[in-house]
């Protein structure tokens, strides 16, 4: 069985799959890859099944070698793999030999990478996910060395690259509280920008910028919150919550956003400016 040496983890390189869904009733939120769709993307290309473990890697610094050959991939940003220091091509897989030194770069644009390797990382399974979960602090961690599965028989499919923007506008959908905020506060949220902060993690992507005054003073009770949820605190700052998000939340959710912009707000880098905007309607 193929075996991964980690010799640098980068700043931040964690175990992440489809997530662990059913598990709010004990307090655990999903989970999963912050990016569904580079998940998704990464697995597919290197032929894994839907659901195998890959390495979400944040800003890049991973390092592994492997003692036997390998398919590998990454996607997400615009990173690349380079294999004894010879740069692959953007969502390139490639063939990595054994003893090979494979670095992630530091992306340029995009915040979280995703690295997949044909036959997905044989770890423990935590409540049916492989996903570690910095909120709930459950979930496997990255140790020096890494068990790869064997790989199914599935054929390889060709690589297609998404490009990635700078600036991003993440359309939403209003509500469910949408009324608890002044009718300026909503034209706000629409027409202001916001800048990313640096307190930003998994759990949420916290923005600055224009604070939305609230209509209503009163306390909302706790209530089920959803990866994408817009959730305003006091401060007027709003929260997009993203996997590692807690299952409820007892701040009011002006927005929620769709799939496609919760996959993009994902790769949102500190400093980055955000601006919201309606969902598309589709007849």
């Amino acid at each position: 069985m193929t075996v991964m040496t980690v010799l640098r983890p980068g700043p931040l390189t964690v175990f992440k799959d489809a997530g662990r869904p059913g598990h709010a009733h004990q307090g655990v939120p999903p989970s999963g890859a912050v990016d569904r769709g580079a998940y998704r993307r990464a697995n597919a290309l290197v032929g894994n099944p839907p659901g195998a473990a890959i390495l979400e890697c944040t800003l890049g610094g991973l390092r592994v070698t492997f003692d036997g050959p390998v398919l590998a991939v990454l996607t997400g940003t615009d990173a690349v793999l380079t294999v004894d220091g010879r740069p692959g091509d953007v969502e390139q897989v490639v063939l990595v030999p054994a003893g090979a030194v494979v670095a992630v770069s530091q992306p340029r644009q995009g915040l979280r990478s995703y690295f997949a390797v044909r036959g997905g990382f044989d770890v423990p399974l935590v409540l049916g996910s492989r996903s570690k979960d910095r909120l709930a602090g459950i979930g496997p961690a990255l140790g020096s060395s890494v068990r790869l599965l064997p790989p199914d028989q599935s054929d390889l499919p060709l690589s297609v690259h998404a490009g990635l923007p700078g600036d991003v506008t993440l359309e939403v959908d209003l509500g469910p509280r949408d009324d608890w905020f002044t009718a300026a506060a909503v034209q706000t949220l629409f027409s202001a920008a916001y800048v990313a902060s640096p307190a930003s993690d998994s759990v949420g992507l916290r923005l600055e910028g224009p604070a939305l005054e609230r209509a209503r003073t009163d306390e909302l009770p706790s209530e089920g919150v959803v990866r994408g949820a817009v959730q305003i605190p006091p401060s007027g700052q709003p929260i997009v919550f993203q996997a590692d998000h807690p299952v409820t939340g007892g701040y009011p959710v002006v927005a929620v956003l769709t799939p496609a912009a919760a996959d993009l707000a994902a790769q949102v880098r500190p400093g980055a400016r955000v601006r919201f905007r309606r969902a598309r309607l589709v007849d």
